[in-house]
């Protein structure tokens, strides 16, 4: 199975997983009883879609049952994010608790309490075409290539897909309901990729009911 993947994608699921953590600092901070933050956030991304964790144990199996260290799979483990274990402890210990939390998790995924996104990883697996939208159009050399917001808006609006776009318009929505207050919408867009300022004179609530407008308007 794994032999016909291209390098770097034999473990794509484990690279998802482990970038959960590398977004919370790099360190392995999991203990047989709690999870930490990193895989705290994975876990509630993962509830949207627990098949995900499911790849992420077969994958975390298949990388155990080979050896970390085995020349097998040096190519496809360079690759991964390299999470620093706590002292004394290895990294194959670590997925292992990793992986326990996980088989835990899959027994029943509803268990998982809702909350908002924590992280920059978090708030792009959450809302992954809005952020295509603020981090590939409204980066921070946006003025370089366009003289408005609208003028960006509407080159995205030309160039995506209109199913892509249905899904950006559906994540701002799930967005502003989730979100209360400005400087938390702040927040999250500057984590999506949001290098500028929304044009003058609106909140960035305000803008992003504009662009929402805009997108809905034009399917």
């Amino acid at each position: 199975m794994s032999e016909e993947l291209p390098p770097g994608q034999r473990f794509y699921a484990l690279d998802d997983l482990l970038g959960a953590y590398a977004d919370t600092g790099f360190d392995f901070t999991d203990t047989a009883e709690t999870p930490g933050p990193g895989l705290t956030s994975y876990l509630r991304i993962a509830a949207r879609d627990p098949s995900r964790a499911a790849t992420a144990v077969q994958q975390i199996n298949d990388l155990l049952s080979v050896g970390l260290f085995s020349e097998e799979i040096a190519d496809e483990v360079e690759y991964l994010p390299h999470i620093r274990p706590p002292l004394g402890i290895s990294v194959e210990d670590c997925l292992r608790v990793t992986r326990d939390h996980l088989n835990r998790f899959l027994q029943d995924p509803t268990k998982v309490p809702p909350m908002n996104p924590q992280n920059n990883w978090e708030w792009n697996e959450r809302f992954p075409e809005l952020g295509r939208l603020l981090g590939g159009y409204f980066h921070q050399d946006f003025s370089d290539f366009y003289d408005s917001h609208d003028e960006a808006l509407d080159e995205y609006i030309s160039e995506v897909l209109p199913e892509d776009q249905a899904k950006t318009a559906q994540e701002i929505s799930e967005l502003l309901a989730m979100v209360t207050s400005d400087q938390e919408l702040k927040t999250a867009t500057s984590a999506l990729g949001l290098d500028n300022r929304p044009p003058r004179g609106m909140s960035h609530r305000q803008w992003l009911q504009h662009i929402h407008q805009k997108i809905t308007a034009a399917s």
